[in-house]
């Protein structure tokens, strides 16, 4: 990775988890529509399949306090 680009990518690594999240977000949108129609589409598959997971009792849920203090403590 060419020297900007890992500076860059370093500042980025130093945020918190909810920021970088917001960051890869602009990041996605400033492709292509297809690039990004690709991306949605793949998201949406992803959510639908743990959906069928939670639904068949694969995988429990948890609240949104206990999410977002995983999210932040990785």
């Amino acid at each position: 990775m060419p020297s900007p680009a890992r500076t860059v990518m370093n500042e980025a690594l130093a945020l918190p988890p909810l920021e970088r999240a917001g960051l890869i977000e602009e990041l996605l949108a400033s492709f292509d529509k297809r690039s990004r129609d690709a991306v949605d589409s793949a998201w949406a598959i992803e959510a639908e399949r743990r959906i069928d997971g939670y639904n068949a009792g694969e995988t429990a849920a948890i609240s949104l306090s206990e999410s977002r203090a995983r999210i932040n403590c990785r």
